[in-house]
């Protein structure tokens, strides 16, 4: 299996050590994967929603673009289409 780092430099032919943030979603839509480097380090942070999907826009040529708000939204599992809180835990444990 191919790293991350290593699909953005030669499917995407971008550069992960640019500072920008690559965004991996999971085939199920559940998962969701960020690559980031800060000029010291390659940092990966990993997300799994314990319920519904990911809202995911449209690529083109495999790539999209999203705003900082956006990915937030996306992050919290609000459909960043149409702004409203999906599910929430109301136990912990």
């Amino acid at each position: 299996m191919r790293s991350l780092a290593l699909q953005v430099q030669q499917s995407f032919r971008r550069d992960p050590h640019a500072g920008d943030l690559y965004v991996f979603r999971g085939r199920r839509g559940d998962l969701c994967k960020i690559l980031w480097h800060d000029g010291v380090g390659m940092s990966l942070y990993a997300k799994r929603l314990e319920r519904g999907k990911y809202i995911w826009p449209s690529a083109v040529d495999g790539v999209i673009a999203i705003s900082a708000s956006q990915l937030a939204c996306m992050l919290e599992a609000i459909d960043w289409r149409n702004p409203q809180a999906t599910w929430r835990p109301t136990l912990a444990g």
